[in-house]
């Protein structure tokens, strides 16, 4: 199991446009991803469960991986949000 914190620094943060491309990027790995906010933590591929959080700039969130790609998976997911989702 891999555990990376990020914050995301996207203008509007994890929402619409931003949270698809991070969904369709979770989807390209086999293993388990999920997305920790506070106390709540969802499907990594999972719209809806991402929305739900409601992530907004600057919110810290933690990347959790478990399965047989769970370190490229979350190093991606991470290079992504650092990325600002190349808005």
């Amino acid at each position: 199991m891999v555990v990376k914190s990020v914050t995301i620094s996207n203008q509007v943060g994890l929402h619409a446009r931003p949270a698809t491309f991070f969904i369709q990027k979770a989807n390209e790995f086999r293993c388990s991803i999920w997305v920790e906010k506070d106390d709540r933590k969802v499907n990594a591929k999972s719209l809806l469960g991402v929305l739900s959080l409601g992530i907004v700039s600057g919110t810290t969130i933690n990347l959790i991986a478990d399965g047989t790609d769970e370190e490229q998976a979350v190093d991606t997911l991470v290079e992504l949000v650092n990325s600002r989702f190349e808005e």
